[in-house]
């Protein structure tokens, strides 16, 4: 019964080996390309990695191009190191892009002369790092010999810095005999400023126009004691100065603190003609002080560079002041004169008052002389000799000229 149970299931068993051996087959078929490739170039590559790889949906050809080129290079990149960082940055797609960058910057920092480990180069990249910036600017420092670990580079980069900068600004500064580490040129960088330029400035100084031609004003204008205005124009040597870049005023305020040396310059000036005659003390004066504190720059020289006599500013407000003095004379005149006027008119109206006040005291002279004669205190005689009295008055106006020639100006009784 068993024998025949078992000859009955040789064929199966032979066929599931047939199977497996089929499968096998294939499989070694598909990679045995890929593997004869890594054995001749020296890159030994397992089947079963292979067979790993196409498990967990990795390029394995990328993979074993990769290895082969960094191994012909000189450097042993582990295929596992290689698919977990295929993995870790999103496989495929990403991976494509990413891997070869690793391998090509590897292979450029160890033509170089530059050690770095790859683990440092994927980390990076997965923090968003731009890998062969960053490699190629350790191998320019290398090559310079400044001596800067990667790590520094990769904290630079990733806190927004300019790397490429910071380094020539580093290679430029110690061929000028410049002292400056890396750590004060990557804070100078973080800080906004253009470190490569600020170094470049220190070794070749830069001219400032004082006033700056991209504001419209052409010269500096003060006015010396005697009231004429003197111009000027000034050109300030600078360079910069790296311990106070960070923190340190800009080219604005040497502008503007040159501009005010040159008015109050011209303004203690006795006369024009003295500016006139020696300009370059306007360039003393300012220089001694010490306008450069608190900015990023070193003032080097001062120099005027034209001086030209303005208005007569003294005349012109000399000439305002009796303009303003007249008016105000003016104004003063015409308050008396209308108060006069008011016066006058005030004095007529009282002496209206006082003719209606006459007028009506001569009204009560008939009523009297009429009392009198009743009461018998005027008798007929003194009552004639009145009106001799008055026709003489009369007789005497008219020769006079009076204006009661006629009789008006006395009261008829």
């Amino acid at each position: 019964m068993l024998p025949s149970v078992l000859a009955s299931a040789v064929p199966y068993v032979v066929g599931v080996v047939i199977v497996l051996m089929l499968i096998i087959g294939a499989v070694v078929i598909s990679f045995f390309s890929l593997w004869v490739q890594a054995f001749a170039a020296g890159a030994r590559v397992t089947f079963v990695e292979l067979i790993g790889m196409r498990f967990r949906k990795v390029n394995s050809a990328l993979i074993v191009e990769q290895r082969i080129t960094a191994v012909q290079a000189g450097i042993d990149l582990p295929v596992r190191g290689l698919e977990a960082h295929y993995l870790s940055v999103g496989g495929r797609g990403r991976g494509e892009q990413l891997i070869p960058i690793i391998v090509r910057s590897l292979i450029t920092a160890h033509k170089a002369g530059a050690r770095i480990e790859s683990r440092d180069l994927e980390s990076f990249q997965l923090a968003g790092g731009d890998v062969a910036l960053v490699v190629n600017a350790l191998v320019t420092a290398h090559k310079a010999g400044l001596g800067i670990d990667i790590g520094n580079f990769e904290a630079h980069f990733l806190a927004g810095g300019h790397v490429e900068k910071v380094v020539r600004a580093l290679i430029s500064a110690m061929r000028a005999g410049i002292p400056l580490d890396f750590q004060k040129a990557a804070a100078i960088d973080l800080a906004g400023r253009d470190v490569e330029e600020a170094v470049q400035l220190s070794v070749n100084p830069k001219v400032i126009d004082c006033p700056n031609p991209a504001t419209g004003k052409e010269t500096v204008a003060g006015v010396a004691k005697d009231g004429i205005e003197v111009k000027a124009k000034a050109r300030v040597t600078v360079r910069a100065n790296l311990e106070r870049l960070i923190g340190g005023a800009t080219e604005e305020t040497i502008v503007a603190r040159v501009g005010e040396g040159i008015v109050t310059t011209i303004g203690s000036a006795g006369t024009h003609k003295a500016v006139l005659e020696n300009p370059d003390s306007i360039s003393k004066v300012v220089l001694a002080k010490g306008l450069d504190s608190g900015t990023a720059f070193e003032i080097l020289s001062i120099d005027i560079g034209d001086v030209d006599v303005g208005a007569n500013i003294g005349a012109r407000l000399q000439t305002d002041q009796a303009e303003a003095d007249k008016k105000v004379a003016q104004a003063k005149a015409e308050e008396r004169r209308a108060l006069a006027m008011a016066q006058e008119q005030e004095m007529k109206a009282r002496t209206q008052e006082m003719r209606a006040e006459v007028v009506r005291a001569e009204a009560e002279v008939p009523k009297a002389i009429a009392q009198a004669f009743r009461e018998g205190n005027l008798g007929i005689l003194d009552y004639y000799r009145l009106k001799n009295i008055q026709a003489d008055t009369t007789m005497r106006d008219a020769i006079g000229g009076g204006e009661d020639a006629s009789g008006g100006g006395s009261t008829q009784v």
